[in-house]
């Protein structure tokens, strides 16, 4: 498989700018891969495809505000800081992207906030975008992390042209968001509603929470055209021994085990034992899946629809077949659907 075989005309308005009114309304294709079928349906009637029983596999990752704009010292240049991780938080490190980068060299400071209440010092430089930063900051941890709280905003993809609004905090969070630490949401799970998690519950099917911290790496474009030169960038994640057992029980049972999300699939396929079972885990990954691959864990998959040559659609492809996902996508984009983070959804089953 080569770069170029994932690639596909995306007219510009389907790129979705807002999110459906009520999140579990946006809609469904429901891609059956034994039939061969394509359904189209709303989101709230992925109910019908579960029964007592089955797992749904969720992410738990919870987005915090990583993008910040302060002034570069002297020029007062404008400056876009994207925080992606903490590396020590006891000298206030962080690695960060810049923007315009070409701006930023070692030893700049940058201030933040209307008073300069935050600065920060240029301390290395790790890729052409990237940055180490250290904060200035004579208070508590707990005080500098609520001023980066106070300071940030959502970090809305760059694909959404517009002002982050109040709205956005609520609607780029899944409702079930437990652990801070990803710089994008995982967006499969941005549909499901209170309401349309309870009926599933009713329903008696279980959930198995695990956390994929989603990092920049997710978005990374590739850029050879032989995959498996590709590297993704390393990501946290941790799989609780009550989430394993779960899912390994309803293997055994031979349910319907449904990955919500390419962060959650990428999540258990890095901690699969010899016998294909589920091993819970706690670290980094940086698997990258793309066709033919051969999956252990679920047996099915919630995601939105991705954007050309992105990992996720590889990801996709090697899990419902190179041409049918092809196919689903040329109907996607036909039938007008909402492509992206804030977009509709696609169940394959």
């Amino acid at each position: 498989m080569k770069l170029s075989n994932f690639d596909f005309e995306l007219p510009e308005e389907l790129l979705a700018e807002y999110p459906a009114e009520h999140r579990d309304e946006s809609r469904l294709m429901v891609l059956n891969r034994k039939e061969q079928t394509i359904e189209h349906k709303l989101f709230k009637d992925v109910i019908n495809y579960f029964d007592e029983g089955d797992v749904m596999m969720l992410n738990n990752t919870k987005v915090f505000p990583a993008r910040m704009f302060g002034n570069k010292e002297k020029t007062g240049a404008r400056i876009e800081v994207f925080l992606l991780r903490e590396l020590n938080a006891e000298n206030r490190l962080w690695d960060v992207l810049v923007d315009p980068a070409r701006k930023i060299r070692i030893g700049n400071k940058l201030f933040f906030g209307e008073d300069d209440s935050l600065v920060a010092e240029v301390i290395d430089n790790t890729t052409s975008r990237g940055r180490t930063l250290r904060f200035l900051f004579d208070g508590s941890y707990e005080a500098f992390r609520e001023k980066l709280l106070e300071l940030g905003e959502t970090p809305l993809p760059k694909y959404i042209n517009r002002e982050v609004e109040a709205s956005d905090e609520e609607r780029y969070q899944t409702i079930y968001a437990k652990h801070e630490g990803a710089v994008a949401a995982p967006t499969a799970g941005l549909h499901f509603s209170k309401h349309l998690l309870k009926r599933l519950e009713i329903k008696g099917v279980d959930f198995a929470e695990m956390t994929l911290h989603v990092g920049l790496g997710t978005f990374s474009p590739v850029e050879v055209e032989d995959l498996s030169k590709h590297k993704m960038d390393s990501e946290q994640i941790i799989i609780p021994q009550s989430a394993a057992d779960r899912i390994n029980l309803a293997k055994n049972e031979k349910r319907r085990i449904c990955a919500v999300g390419t962060t959650v699939m990428r999540t258990v396929e890095s901690s699969v034992s010899s016998n294909q079972m589920l091993n819970p885990y706690e670290g980094w990954t940086n698997k990258f899946i793309f066709p033919p691959y051969d999956f252990s864990i679920a047996n099915s998959m919630i995601t939105n629809f991705h954007t050309p040559k992105s990992t996720l659609l590889m990801m996709v492809a090697a899990f419902a077949g190179y041409d049918f996902t092809m196919k689903a996508y040329k109907e996607a984009v036909k039938e007008g659907y909402r492509f992206y983070s804030y977009g509709d959804a696609m169940l394959i089953i």
